[in-house]
């Protein structure tokens, strides 16, 4: 759209604005509510929160706010930093926030901006919680993710990596022998759920928290790291799961070589919850979608490697909790897909480990 201002001296006098200067405050006002503007323009579904309840959408397109923050958080790395934040006086408080993920880092943040001593503690060895070892490089770059950090400890706050809150320290020893007042979890959801079928132990079978954190943060793709994944490079992949962290999985697969990459959903695309986005780029890249299906063993190949995934065609019956059809198996439907690697990616809970050491913590579903 700017292409079409005048430019030169007829733009002054239709527009006199300093357009870096604009555009540097247009970051700081974004940056008054969101602290990942360069994050949230790449990775959030805009569709069904900002841009799903934009008003403009009644009746046509609603305004782009994804690409306005992702285009306004690109400007600022490029020419500046934006203002720093109205901060209040120091309060004496001092709060711990167990995990550097989206709402470790956003309610960092705002404690800062409060006036507290902040520490952030994360277990791993890289800041960014799921934004560095569950999204992948070509969606979220890490150079990116760790320059959003970067405005926090400028604020004031301090992070410690390696820190294992409920293995390497309690929440009880954070509040009675560390002096923190309050400790927010931000611990994030990074146990992954699995299907309960014959097979999953097999070699080449993973789970997507796995895949791709060996991927992202081991570099798992260099056959000279300690970490590899199963060699992809010219195999058959599966991927079971529909949302984005499949994507995620499968498009990856894609780019470590496999011969083809193959998404496994047993309801029909409508009701996948990945992004409509990301099933396009997928579709794009070549992905298949090996759509109502599921499946119900992985098949060994008699050394315990994966040679394939048995599955089963699904029809949609009536509505389940989710609001979604609930898939029913279709009798006499059986087929194998072969492949000699799949990623489950079906869903995450919380790990237990904060709650297990805390035994009087009251946690809800």
């Amino acid at each position: 759209m700017f292409s079409r201002l005048p430019s030169g001296s007829e733009a002054e006098r239709v527009c006199p604005v300093d357009f870096g200067r604009g555009f540097l405050a247009a970051s700081t006002k974004i940056r008054a509510d969101n602290v990942l503007p360069a994050v949230t323009g790449r990775v959030c579904p805009q569709e069904h929160q900002c841009e799903g309840r934009c008003v403009l959408g009644r009746r046509g397109e609603p305004v782009g706010i994804g690409y306005l923050e992702r285009f306004v958080s690109d400007d600022e790395r490029a020419h500046g930093s934006p203002a720093p934040p109205p901060m209040s006086p120091p309060s004496g408080k001092k709060v711990a926030v167990v995990g550097s993920g989206p709402a470790g880092l956003s309610t960092a943040c705002d404690l800062v901006r409060r006036g507290h001593d902040l520490g952030v503690l994360e277990a791993l060895h890289a800041i960014g919680g799921v934004l560095v070892y569950g999204i992948l490089e070509f969606r979220l770059s890490n150079g990116i993710v760790l320059q959003e950090v970067g405005h926090l400890p400028r604020m004031g706050g301090q992070f410690r990596i390696h820190v294992g809150v409920g293995k390497t320290v309690t929440l009880d020893d954070l509040l009675n022998q560390k002096g923190y007042d309050p400790v927010f979890v931000a611990a994030g959801a990074s146990l992954p759920v699995f299907l309960n079928i014959p097979g999953e132990y097999l070699c080449g079978v993973y789970s997507a928290n796995e895949f791709l954190t060996r991927v992202n943060l081991m570099k798992a793709y260099r056959e000279d790291y300690d970490e590899p994944v199963f060699n992809c490079r010219g195999r058959e992949v599966v991927v079971i799961g529909g949302g984005n962290t499949a994507m995620d999985a499968v498009r990856t697969a894609l780019r470590l070589g496999a011969a083809h990459a193959t998404i496994v959903y047993r309801r029909s695309e409508a009701e996948m919850p990945a992004r409509v986005e990301e099933i396009k780029h997928a579709r794009e890249e070549g992905v298949r979608l090996q759509l109502l299906t599921s499946p119900v063993e992985f098949m060994n190949d008699g050394k315990g490697w994966l040679s394939g995934v048995r599955c089963i065609r699904m029809a949609l019956g009536p509505a389940d909790d989710s609001g979604r059809c609930r898939p029913v198996p279709v009798p006499h439907s059986e087929f194998i897909l072969p492949a000699q690697m799949a990623v489950i990616a079906v869903g995450n809970r919380s790990n237990p480990l904060v709650q297990s050491t805390t035994p009087d913590l009251e946690t809800t579903p």
